[in-house]
């Protein structure tokens, strides 16, 4: 009886139908030879070390003058003729108006000229000292004040919304758009120091930053379209009505964002406890600058991160954990600013 033989070894070399030996045909020999030196840090591009490199050569190409990759008054005009300027500034509205409900918070927003369009009333409410106080402000701004019933409120703010009798209408916010608030910082010869916004969710620290930016000669705020707070009334409150005077643009997506910012000379410095770079070392003071803030539980995101010229940690003592997005940005604002002055 004929033994009966064994298959192959997987990946052993067989014999093909002409008899020649068939092997892997030196598919492995790299493999076998070993791994190529491993590059310098600096010359990875993704390494904090290759991100520093790559933000030293842009700044020593802006030789401390004028903006790199931002146009010029002549490329303005020339590009004006030819039709290819850049976009005109675009708004970006959000869906829906906001009802701002109860006795004080209303009076609270009216206070700080938070802007709205229609003050509701229930018919025959109780006039209290709040009441009184909101009618007067509302008929002095010229807000019209509409007497309805209670169920017609209870629709108008929602079924868990506790009103007291009153609502106050608050419009859609009108965003600018990122490069357009460039384009008029630029023209107007200042150099830019912007603040974005990464997965910042709260409306206070929203306002907190927003005030801290006009307090500390800061252009603009910018927020993400997605996963990000805007500008409702409790953040218009809060910035104590800096938000009237400080304009915030909306970005549709933030990485790309902040890349065409940095392809017109702008640096992106994100905010990190663990920052390789402390915030008194940081060297790009007198070029244009938009600081990144991230969330307090999360941080920067990882594609924010790989897109920053430099991610900066604020010495801080060891007996406190973390700055919120607020203290961060205000501290980071003043740095600039009061550096900027001495310079």
């Amino acid at each position: 009886m004929a033994k009966s033989q064994k298959p192959g070894r997987a990946g052993a070399v067989r014999k093909s139908s002409k008899g020649r030996a068939v092997g892997s045909g030196g598919q492995g020999r790299q493999a076998l030879e070993g791994k190529k030196p491993t590059p310098k840090a600096e010359d990875r591009p993704y390494h904090p070390a290759g991100k520093a490199k790559a933000a030293r050569e842009r700044y020593l190409a802006a030789g401390g003058k004028g903006r790199p990759g931002a146009r010029s008054s002549t490329e303005k005009a020339r590009d004006a003729q030819r039709g290819t300027s850049a976009p005109a500034r675009r708004v970006k509205k959000t869906d829906d108006s906001e009802m701002v409900t109860g006795r004080n918070s209303v009076l609270e927003a009216l206070r700080t000229r938070v802007p709205a369009t229609t003050l509701y009333i229930a018919a025959r409410l109780e006039m209290d000292d709040r009441v009184k106080e909101t009618l007067s402000i509302a008929t002095r701004r010229g807000i019209p004040v509409l007497e309805v019933m209670r169920p017609e409120l209870d629709r108008l703010t929602g079924p868990d919304a506790v009103h007291q009798g009153v609502a106050l209408k608050v419009p859609p916010y009108e965003y600018a758009h990122p490069e357009s608030l460039l384009d008029q910082i630029e023209d107007r010869g200042e150099v830019a120091l912007l603040v974005a916004l990464d997965g910042v969710t709260d409306p206070r620290n929203l306002g907190a930053i927003i005030r801290s930016t006009a307090a500390f000669g800061g252009h603009g705020v910018i927020v993400p379209q997605r996963r990000s707070v805007g500008v409702t009334a409790s953040a218009w409150k809060t910035s104590a009505g800096a938000a009237a005077r400080i304009p915030v643009a909306m970005a549709s997506n933030l990485t790309q964002t902040l890349v065409a910012l940095k392809q017109r000379g702008v640096f992106v410095i994100g905010l990190a406890g663990d920052g390789e770079v402390s915030l008194p070392d940081l060297q790009l003071i007198d070029q244009p600058i938009v600081i990144v803030v991230g969330s307090e539980g999360k941080g920067l995101s990882r594609l924010v991160t790989d897109t920053c010229d430099a991610v900066v940690s604020i010495p801080i003592s060891s007996a406190t954990e973390s700055l919120n997005a607020g203290i961060a940005a205000s501290v980071t604002l003043y740095e600039i600013a009061r550096r900027r002055a001495e310079g």
